[in-house]
C-alpha cells in the first residue's frame, strides 16, 4: 500500500494569515490535532499542531524560566520562545520544516518517518508542490484495522515447508542450518536451537503466518554456551 490509498483528501488547511485563536477553534471545530498551512499559491508553507499552541501567555501557560536557566539559555531559544507565546498569526509560530512524502511513497517509508522524525503525520505533495492529502499515525492504524482476513489455502505439506524455509533462510536473525522443520496435514513441527527467545517467537510467527498452516508445534531449545 502506499501514501494513496490510505491519506485523508481533501486536507483541511489555513492560510499565513489566519491568527492564532481562529487555528485553535479550527482544531476543535473539526477534532483535528494539526492543520497544514498553505501560501498564496496553495503551496505547503507549515504545519501548526497542538503542541504548537501549548505555550500561551494569554492563558498564562509560556514556559517559565528560572534565573539560572536564562542566564544559561541562549537568546535565540529565549526569542524564540517568546514568539511561540506571543505571537497571535499563524506564520509566527508554525513549523516552516515540514516532512513530506509524495502520494505514490511505500507505507513502510511512511512509517519510517514517523518513527525517525518523532512525528505524527505527513503531508503529502505532487510533483508540483501541491497538498493533495494527508497521512497520521491513525491512518496506518485503519489500513492495519481494514486488511481482510487471507483466505485460507490448502497446500501440499513439501509446498508449506518450502515456503517456510525459504522465507527464514532470508531473514537475517535466523540461523536456518540449525533448525529442521517437518510439515504433517498442515501441521508445522519446530525442531533445532536458537539463541534467543525471540529468535524463538519469530520463528514461530513466520510458520503461523505461512499459508496452509493449521497450527505450529514449537520443539526448538535454547543454544547452550560453553566457556572455558
Amino acid at each position: 500500500m502506499n501514501a494513496q490509498d490510505v491519506m485523508v483528501s481533501p486536507v483541511v488547511t489555513v492560510s499565513e494569515n489566519v491568527t492564532v485563536q481562529e487555528v485553535a477553534k479550527l482544531l476543535i471545530d473539526r477534532r483535528i490535532s494539526a492543520v497544514p498551512v498553505v501560501d498564496a499559491a496553495g503551496k505547503l508553507a507549515g504545519i501548526v499542531t497542538e503542541s504548537d499552541l501549548m505555550r500561551r501567555a494569554e492563558i498564562g501557560t509560556e514556559r517559565q524560566y528560572s534565573w539560572w536557566l536564562s542566564m544559561l539559555a541562549d537568546a535565540r531559544t529565549l526569542a524564540g520562545d517568546y514568539v511561540k507565546s506571543h505571537a497571535t498569526s499563524v506564520k509566527d509560530i508554525m513549523t516552516q520544516s515540514v516532512k513530506t512524502a509524495a502520494p505514490d511513497t511505500p507505507l513502510h517509508e511512511i512509517a519510517e518517518i514517523f518513527e525517525k522524525n518523532h512525528i505524527k503525520r505527513v503531508p503529502i505533495v505532487n510533483r508540483n508542490g501541491e497538498l493533495v492529502g494527508i497521512v497520521s499515525r491513525s491512518n496506518i492504524i485503519q489500513a492495519v484495522a481494514s486488511v481482510r482476513p487471507r483466505l485460507e489455502m490448502s497446500l501440499p505439506d513439501a509446498a508449506i515447508r518450502s515456503r517456510l524455509l525459504d522465507e527464514l533462510q532470508k531473514q537475517p536473525w535466523t540461523q536456518s542450518h540449525k533448525l529442521n522443520i517437518t510439515v504433517t496435514n498442515g501441521v508445522v513441527e519446530l525442531w533445532g536451537l536458537v539463541e534467543n527467545e525471540r529468535e524463538r517467537d519469530a520463528i514461530r510467527v513466520a510458520a503461523e503466518s505461512t499459508p496452509g498452516v493449521s497450527a505450529v508445534n514449537d520443539h526448538l531449545m535454547r543454544a547452550t554456551t560453553f566457556g572455558y
